[in-house]
């Protein structure tokens, strides 16, 4: 475990590789169930259990738990009715699911050898997720006009077709920073923890060896002091990058269900 790389290695549990299966279409493929799996299976199964436990027995003055599953509530509501607007709370679930999911396996993997997040898969997935639904709900709700979306009218005439192709470009750009932005925020500090608690173990191993001398002492307690602030730092990156995800998803929404207004 001493690469810092080494955590995010994806391999299948023991006893779970089920090698080689032929499936009906789409033919000949490696089946196996693997750490990242069981990540998302674990984070799955907390978000679930937290919001049984949470809204079973609901009280007019709630608990601890009660207090923090209504707040996580409130807090998705009031970013869909804000951002989207009236036609926010038919898109509520989706961006509660998303968000709960993605802070839940961004939560768990600070406890776990294994973060689902800072596989570019499961970001992708949840990024194409995301913008696959962005234009359906385009399509359905605008048809044609659509392609509104990539023709500015607010723009002189002259400028639209190079603001339109623009628009076109980041609008297609979109699932790719959905999925970097997670990816590479929860892989990068994760390989920062995993740096600053190798140097924490090798310069107290050498200062106990006698090969630092007193240096190798202060120098494993800074090192130790860094991943102190790392940890808390995580903690606060784990749900922001949730929040984000969630935010952004919303306004993407927003471009397309208030297309008239926004063009």
């Amino acid at each position: 475990m001493a690469d810092p790389l080494h955590q995010f290695q994806v391999t299948p549990l023991p006893g779970m590789d089920f090698g080689e299966v032929t499936l009906p279409v789409v033919g000949t493929v490696h089946l196996a169930f693997t750490n990242s799996h069981l990540a998302m299976t674990l984070a799955f199964l907390a978000v679930v259990l937290f919001l049984q436990v949470a809204t079973s027995g609901a009280k007019v003055v709630p608990g601890r738990l009660q207090t923090v599953g209504e707040g996580v509530f409130g807090l998705i509501d009031n970013m869909t009715d804000s951002i989207i607007g009236h036609d926010g709370r038919k898109y509520f679930p989706f961006v509660f699911t998303i968000f709960t999911f993605i802070l839940g396996m961004n939560m768990l993997g600070m406890f776990l050898s294994f973060t689902a997040t800072s596989q570019l898969a499961v970001t992708a997935t949840f990024a194409l997720i995301t913008f696959g639904l962005v234009v359906l709900v385009g399509i359905w709700k605008n048809g044609f006009k659509f392609l509104k979306l990539f023709w500015p009218t607010g723009a002189p005439l002259a400028m639209r077709p190079v603001v339109g192709l623009i628009e076109f470009f980041s609008f297609m750009l979109r699932p790719i920073t959905l999925m970097l932005r997670l990816f590479g925020n929860m892989m990068g500090g994760h390989i920062a923890l995993k740096v600053f608690a190798g140097f924490v173990v090798s310069l107290g191993a050498l200062a106990a060896g006698g090969g630092l001398g007193f240096m190798g002492i202060p120098g494993a307690a800074l090192s130790l002091s860094m991943v102190v602030g790392l940890t808390a730092l995580e903690f606060l990156v784990a749900f922001l990058q949730a929040f984000v995800f969630a935010v952004l998803t919303c306004i993407y929404l927003n471009d397309v269900v208030n297309l008239d207004h926004a063009h």
